[in-house]
């Protein structure tokens, strides 16, 4: 029991356990401004607004008590998506909160019918290469020159692939 309780009294300390629900419309300021403090080149309010209520898209948001402290957004096609970004907050970070986040977003998607996804990652992003690899991706490409930084800079992106069914 000492555990439940540790455990317990930890999120309660820390704002709440975390949960991974669909996010809403009303989310979509928070989202664009966790998504500009995460991103070279943040996506704006009205984007997440539009992406809310598309069809072919699934937003997941990550809650801590009240507070929005991450998401998962893919874009659905037939039977596959493609993951385009997953955030968290800089301050929740390197706390596994990012693999219940795509676990539990990857579920939301086979709900939905999806068998593969596939997703892009900066090569030199080791973080997030990570979590895509523990979570059962595996490179199946390279787009050269994919990203560009604010100084010029262009960075190589990896494809990744994973199978849901």
């Amino acid at each position: 029991m000492r555990g439940f309780f540790g455990s317990w009294f930890s999120g309660w300390r820390s704002g709440g356990v975390a949960v991974v629900e669909p996010a809403g419309p009303r989310d979509a300021a928070r989202l664009a401004q966790l998504h500009g403090a995460s991103f070279h080149r943040g996506w704006g309010e009205g984007e997440f607004e539009v992406m809310l209520t598309e069809r072919n898209t699934q937003v997941d948001r990550l809650r801590q008590g009240r507070k929005v402290i991450g998401f998962a957004v893919s874009r659905m096609a037939a039977d596959e998506a493609e993951i385009l970004s997953v955030a968290i907050d800089a301050s929740q970070r390197g706390r596994g909160l990012s693999r219940d986040l795509l676990m539990t977003h990857l579920g939301h998607l086979a709900g939905r019918g999806v068998r593969t996804v596939f997703l892009e990652v900066e090569e030199n992003n080791r973080p997030a290469r990570r979590l895509y690899e523990w979570a059962g991706f595996g490179v199946v490409g390279r787009r050269e020159r994919y990203y560009q930084q604010p100084g010029g800079e262009q960075l190589n992106a990896l494809l990744m692939r994973r199978d849901l069914s």
